[in-house]
């Protein structure tokens, strides 16, 4: 859109939204939490509901009722007939039935709502200073096995969605080469490491990753029986003098990177290269923002960077693909392979130069 493309009148009305967004944000979870939209949404073929039967039905207060759906009515996220019945707009149904948008809904309530008020110290100081209405770490990460179970659930289902999604395609590629010993930077829950195992009977995987993350991966992988086949290093990789072992023809590192600074990058795959020889594959996932199809993958990825300000780490972000290709280089690195993952994803094939 260029800046002659809104009229004025327009243009107030979305500043006004920006405003009040926080408002339309609550007022929408709130609606989802007491089953008003799908209630809503369930009386469709009857021509919609009126707001006396949906208190009826869900014993909630008219007056409640009242102040929600007029301001989701006037947010075009519900529609009020003439004869008083209410259904659910466009904006309405894909706010309150589309994964990825109640991914991120979650994700955004109970993970960054609290701590974006913090936004402007996390710029000033390059801290996530919104990140202790969570719990005092360091970085979210430190603390993600402390989280209550909705929090968890809200971070690991917007961290898997955005990731699980092309591990059957990526498995293609990780085993060209008949690779017999993977490291799994950055483990996380051990999904990754499961998919090996289930794709290739010879892979042995070893997870590096922070202790909680470590401990619960391995858990659910001995679980699943491949004890034999897994094992796991626990790793800071924001402690000085960090290293693995030698040894992997596969190291995986799928959304992990973004988690750090250009600087911290630089030191992880410059750590990586001390560990490989001329055979071993470096491979690196990302969703990077110049590489979007579409404009709303680059809004979310940016709306992202802004969770990792203020509450993941305070300096990392969703990059695009032009700063990771200048740290690959001055690591040491050679990018043998660019290949496109589903829809939003690229990996890199590296090697050692």
């Amino acid at each position: 859109m260029t800046k002659k493309a809104i009229r004025a009148a327009d243009a107030l009305l979305e500043a006004q939204k920006i405003a009040f967004a926080p408002f339309i944000f609550q007022s929408s979870v709130t609606l989802k939490k007491l089953g008003v939209f799908d209630l809503i949404f369930d009386s469709r073929d009857q021509g919609g509901i009126t707001i006396d039967d949906i208190s009826k039905k869900l014993a909630i207060s008219r007056y409640g009722l009242g102040v929600l759906l007029e301001f989701s009515e006037s947010a075009d996220i519900v529609y009020k007939s003439e004869n008083g019945t209410y259904e659910l707009t466009k904006i309405g149904y894909f706010l309150n039935y589309d994964k990825a948008v109640n991914v991120n809904l979650n994700f955004t309530h109970d993970i960054c709502y609290k701590g974006l008020f913090h936004l402007d110290k996390a710029i000033e100081t390059g801290k996530p200073s919104g990140l202790k209405e969570l719990g005092e770490w360091d970085t979210i990460y430190e603390g993600l096995s402390q989280l209550t179970p909705q929090e968890q659930q809200s971070w690991f289902e917007f961290d898997h969605y955005y990731s699980d999604g092309i591990f059957q395609e990526a498995l293609k590629r990780v085993f060209k080469n008949q690779p017999k010993l993977l490291f799994d930077i950055g483990g996380n829950t051990g999904k990754f490491a499961l998919k090996c195992f289930n794709y290739d009977e010879h892979i042995k995987v070893k997870i590096i990753d922070l202790p909680g993350q470590l401990n619960k991966a391995l858990k659910n992988i001995q679980n699943a029986g491949f004890e034999n086949r897994i094992s796991g290093q626990e790793m800071n990789w924001l402690k000085p003098n960090a290293k693995i072992p030698i040894g992997a023809d596969v190291i995986w590192m799928s959304q992990f990177l973004d988690c750090f600074s250009e600087d911290e990058i630089l030191n992880i795959l410059t750590t990586c290269v001390s560990a490989m020889n001329a055979d071993t594959e470096l491979m690196i996932i990302e969703t990077f923002t110049d590489r979007q199809e579409f404009p709303m993958s680059k809004f979310i990825l940016e709306a992202t960077s802004l969770y990792f300000t203020v509450m993941a780490n305070g300096n990392s972000k969703m990059y695009p693909s032009t700063v990771f290709i200048n740290l690959i280089q001055k690591a040491g690195l050679t990018i043998t392979e660019d290949l496109k993952l589903g829809a939003y994803h690229t990996m890199f094939v590296c090697k050692k130069e």
